[in-house]
Parts: C-alpha cells; structure tokens; sequence
C-alpha cells in the first residue's frame, strides 16, 4: 500500500487553470502506473488521465487538449494541469497509484469552477 496525498485543489472561474500534486510514500514510485480520477455526487468515478511506469499518457475525452499529466520520479509526485476549466469539470479528484495488486487511492480534493 501506497500513501497517496492529493493538494492544489480549490475554486477557480471558468476558463481558470488549476494544478494538482500527487505525493506518494514508497521507493518504488517509478514501478507505478499513476492516474487521476474525478467523482460528482451520485455518479461513478471516472477516469481521467493515467501515465505509465514508461511515462506513457492518455486522457478522456472530455479534458483532451485542456490537461496535463505529468510525473517526477525523483520527488515521488504526480500532478495534473487542469486549464481551461468548465463547471463540468467541478468534482472531487482523486489520484491513485498502481502496481501489481497494490492499488492505492489518495483522500481526494475538491475542484469547484464556478463563477
């Protein structure tokens, strides 16, 4: 099991960007297939970018061409730069780390685009 620490959530107005950190606690941190995922009430969480061990990306389509995962293996954090925010994109995020059978998910932060 990973610690996972999500930060840099908060209220932005549309068309704002965002930018979420990811810190994780392990020295096998570069193993891991990272992800960001997103949660609005009475819905399922759903995926919305990942990166691989490889540093390989991909994103929904909803957030194409907007955000950007990255990872830096050195400091052990994850972040997503969330631009061109719409309310639709208002959620709780939540980043989860994977290896093997070690899935482990951070607490999750709120995004609110509002204006």
């Amino acid at each position: 099991h990973v610690d996972l620490v999500e930060s840099g959530g908060g209220t932005v107005q549309p068309g704002g960007s965002l930018r979420l950190s990811c810190a994780a606690s392990t020295i096998y941190f570069a193993h891991y297939t990272l992800a960001w995922y997103r949660q609005t009430p009475g819905k399922q969480r759903e995926l919305v970018a990942s990166i691989t061990d490889a540093s390989v990306s991909d994103y929904a389509d909803s957030v194409k061409g907007r955000f950007t995962i990255s990872r830096d293996n050195r400091a052990n954090t994850m972040t997503l730069q969330m631009n061109s925010l719409n309310p639709g994109d208002t959620a709780v995020y939540y980043c989860k780390a994977n290896w093997y059978d070690d899935h482990s998910w951070g607490q999750g932060i709120q995004v609110t685009v509002s204006s």
